[in-house]
Parts: structure tokens; C-alpha cells; sequence
């Protein structure tokens, strides 16, 4: 049976599962998607350097709902172009030009869908009285690696060599909303080795954070305190060394966990779109772009399921 959207959808769990959506989610993500795809491709039939007349030429075996399906299962399933071209009735070739075309319009949905905090808003939680010195609002933000494929020339390799990971890796960046969980922000993608806070740094996130709001890490981003403008920032308390932790820091951390763990959920649900997860076979190219689309898609499913 080919793997389209009217023979998927009677199968709703296995809908799910291939594509991290609901049938009411993409149907919105359709509503949204659909015109910017019909005005992309109007486009690329459209310049200047196209050497064939307007509708000359090969069309499209798959529809553009389908399309957009084949890309939502490119990026959580991740099989190869092969099994994938297979599953739709398609070639190879076809689900490499398709997923190159439709992943940029998801990356940019994906932006679209990040907002930073906004301070005016009442979404405020009284804050445990253990937690006064950190920032009343925040951000919350955390790094992963996946694993990329070595390169061929030693010196290019090492740069990738992440000790932690013990494997060539990428890192990007996730900055989340404390009240909801959704992705504000995700960084360009760096080399495996960087510290979170050189990740942070390099990112700018701290000087495009509205006034009023604070960002906070884990051990990683010791500093961010210094290296936010106006000092809203905040980490875990570390142990101090040769002596064992008072009990002020372990109720302090305990609490400052239960805060941070936001951040940990959202990279999870992120995680399971096996393109983000599973060793990248496309040799560190559109990493980037990548991601966003996967936590636009996260953003979406979030605010789906938020209770009204």
C-alpha cells in the first residue's frame, strides 16, 4: 500500500507516530503551509535562468499536502531517500529535491513560531523564596549533540571531536519559554566541542532578550550572570571544592531544577524527530535549518495540546 495521506490517515496512531502530528494539527500546519508552498514554487518556475516555458516539463507525482507529508516523515522517522521514495511510489531523487524545497519553508514557520517572553504579560509565578536571586522571568536555555559522520581529513575531524559525546558531533542551541515549554530560539549549530556559554555568546540571545527578562542554564553556562546586559542571570549552585554541599545549596539546586526542567521536555519531544537524534547523514549541511523546522513543529504541537 502507497504511503499517502488518504490511505495514512485511517490509521491514526500510526499517523502519529510517523509524523509527531495529529490529523487536526496538520491540518492547520496544511492551512499554513499550502499557500507559501504554492508561492514558492510560482517562483522557482518563475526566475530568470529557468530554460523551459511555464508548464513545460515533468509534473509533480505527488500532490502538495503529500509532499508536505513526505517531509513531516523525512524529518521524525529519518529513513533514507530510498525507503522513503519507496513508501510514496517516488524515486530517490524526487524525495531529495522535495525535502530540500519544503524543509526552508518549514525552517521559516518554525521562526515564526518563537517568541521571545514578553514581561507585560501575566504569566508570572511566585517563585519559591529559595529562588529570590534568580530572574523573576527567564528563559531557559540547554544545548545538544547529535552525531554527525567523520570527516576524511584529520584536522577538519578533530574540530567536530566532542570528548563528552566521544563522537563527531553537532551542538545546537534550544531556548525555551518557562511558561510553556515552547522554543523561543534555536542558535546556528556549532562544532561539537564548544561550551554552552561560548554557544551563548556567539548567539547574541542575551542582547535580543526584551528588558525585563533573564536567561538561566545549568553548570554549563557559569557566567551567564556577566554576560547578560543587565546581569538577569542565573545557574545552579556548585559544589564547593574538597567540601561536601550545605543544605541551603541542595534545597537551592532542588528547586532550581524544578524550574529548569522545562528545557529538558522540549528538547525531548525535539529529540524524538529521529533527524535531529540519529546519526546526520548529510554531512553537517542544513543543520541549522533543520532543527528550526523541528521545533516549529514542536511549537505547534505544544500549543495544540496547551489546555484552553
Amino acid at each position: 500500500m502507497i504511503c499517502r495521506f488518504d490511505n495514512l490517515r485511517r490509521y491514526q496512531t500510526v499517523f502519529l507516530r510517523m509524523t509527531g502530528l495529529r490529523l487536526n494539527e496538520f491540518a492547520a500546519l496544511l492551512d499554513d503551509m499550502l499557500p507559501r508552498l504554492a508561492e514558492a514554487e510560482q517562483t522557482r518556475l518563475q526566475r530568470a535562468n529557468r530554460l523551459r516555458a511555464a508548464g513545460a516539463g515533468r509534473h509533480a507525482g505527488l500532490t502538495p499536502r503529500d509532499q508536505i507529508l513526505l517531509t513531516l516523515i523525512w524529518l521524525r522517522v529519518y529513513p533514507t531517500n530510498e525507503v522513503l521514495g519507496f513508501l510514496f511510489g517516488v524515486s530517490d531523487s524526487t524525495v531529495s529535491r522535495l525535502v530540500n524545497r519544503i524543509v526552508p519553508l518549514l525552517e521559516a514557520r518554525g521562526k515564526a513560531t518563537m517568541r521571545l517572553p514578553d514581561p507585560g504579560r501575566k504569566h508570572r509565578k511566585e517563585l519559591p523564596e529559595l529562588l529570590k536571586e534568580t530572574p523573576e522571568l527567564a528563559v531557559i536555555i540547554d544545548t545538544f549533540e547529535q552525531r554527525v559522520q567523520r570527516c576524511k581529513d584529520r584536522t577538519q575531524a578533530d574540530q567536530y571531536y566532542s570528548g563528552k559525546k566521544k563522537q563527531h558531533t553537532l551542538k545546537p542551541q534550544v531556548a525555551v519559554d518557562e511558561h510553556d515549554g515552547t522554543v523561543c530560539d534555536v542558535a546556528e549549530s556549532v562544532v561539537g566541542p564548544t561550551a554552552d556559554i561560548t554557544v551563548l555568546k556567539q548567539s547574541g540571545l542575551l542582547e535580543r532578550l526584551p528588558e525585563g527578562v533573564g536567561a538561566i542554564g545549568d553548570l554549563a553556562y557559569i557566567g551567564i550572570a556577566e554576560a547578560h546586559p543587565r546581569g538577569l542571570g542565573a545557574t545552579p549552585r556548585r559544589k564547593p571544592r574538597g567540601n561536601e554541599r550545605s543544605e541551603d545549596d541542595i534545597l537551592f539546586n532542588r528547586a532550581f531544577s524544578k524550574r529548569r526542567i522545562k528545557v529538558e521536555h522540549t528538547i525531548g519531544r525535539m529529540r524524538r524527530y529521529e533527524s535531529v537524534s540519529h546519526t546526520d547523514r548529510h554531512h553537517r549541511r542544513n543543520h541549522t535549518a533543520r532543527t528550526r523546522a523541528v521545533a516549529g513543529l514542536v511549537n505547534r504541537q505544544i500549543r495544540c495540546r496547551l489546555p484552553c
